[in-house]
């Protein structure tokens, strides 16, 4: 079984393929195989042209299965899925094209299209991470965010955010990390804190590729701002109780209301002690959907 997926090279969208084929991967009988091709590499002049002879210099093989994460992706699978009709054509977002016209589409909850024979709705976007079972009590990960389009950093909430964790878990080996877009100057004020002594701090220029998966897994607890959405689904998938570290928001959107909608359903919570986060769960929505796909 051969997948290729589309890609328009943003690290986002691939985590969201790779967490599908890993899932089916994992599932299936026969052997699962992925390649990659840039939408560079498919210019739709050509495509259109590759529906006549069924075949595309590009594709290493021929597909079973069509992936396709961003909205510049979408009208190259549909070609693809002409070029190779055998071939199952999946969109793994809310597509801008009729759902109709893709053999199945893989959307978030809070997008708010309704189930369907072609629509898998999914909590959050999918991601390659699977629950290890190699949790460590009182064991904390604090992973830090910053402003975007949406949210606005806002260091004192952060900071005693940080202080209420750090005070309430005397005994907790508490780990800490930025993102590139935390501020730069951030880390600097954290140092000048007394409760800094109880972190181990870990900035994100100084952690290998992989790392805070890893973290998560070790992890008994997470604690997330919620600029990092995808982070926060990360959590849930590893099987972390998770929280949520409000920040300040610019403008409610998709986004922010699938924070809200996790936050009603009770799979995450604003909270810092650890006895009012809800238990880990099964968390496992990239199987939930192979398994659809598989059982087709």
């Amino acid at each position: 079984m051969h997948i290729v997926y589309v890609s328009d090279g943003k690290a986002g969208h691939r985590s969201q393929a790779v967490g599908l084929y890993k899932a089916m991967q994992r599932q299936s009988a026969e052997e699962v195989t992925f390649e990659e091709v840039s939408i560079d590499k498919l210019p739709v002049f050509s495509l259109l042209s590759a529906i006549f002879n069924k075949n595309i210099a590009a594709l290493k093989q021929r597909p079973n299965y069509i992936f396709g994460v961003g909205s510049h992706t979408q009208l190259r699978v549909l070609l693809l899925g002409e070029v190779y009709p055998q071939a199952k054509t999946i969109i793994l977002m809310k597509p801008n094209f009729p759902v109709a016209w893709f053999d199945y589409a893989i959307i978030p909850e809070h997008d708010g299209v309704a189930a369907s024979e072609r629509v898998i709705v999914t909590k959050g976007a999918l991601n390659p991470i699977v629950n290890e079972q190699r949790h460590q009590q009182n064991r904390f990960l604090i992973a830090l965010g910053g402003s975007s389009k949406r949210h606005q950093w806002n260091e004192a909430k952060v900071l005693d955010s940080i202080q209420q964790i750090v005070d309430l878990h005397p005994q907790a080996d508490i780990i800490l990390t930025t993102s590139r877009r935390t501020p730069k100057e951030f880390l600097e004020h954290l140092n000048e804190k007394a409760f800094v002594s109880r972190l181990k701090i870990f900035p994100v220029e100084k952690t290998p590729q992989g790392w805070i998966f890893e973290e998560m897994q070790k992890a008994e607890a997470v604690w997330v701002t919620e600029d990092s959405v995808s982070m926060i689904f990360e959590a849930l998938t590893a099987g972390c109780k998770v929280g949520v570290m409000e920040v300040d928001r610019l403008k409610e959107d998709r986004i922010t209301n699938s924070i809200d909608l996790i936050l009603k359903q009770q799979l995450v919570f604003t909270e810092f002690d650890l006895k009012k986060l809800t238990e880990a769960m099964t968390f496992t929505e990239a199987e939930k959907v192979a398994n659809r796909l598989l059982s087709k």
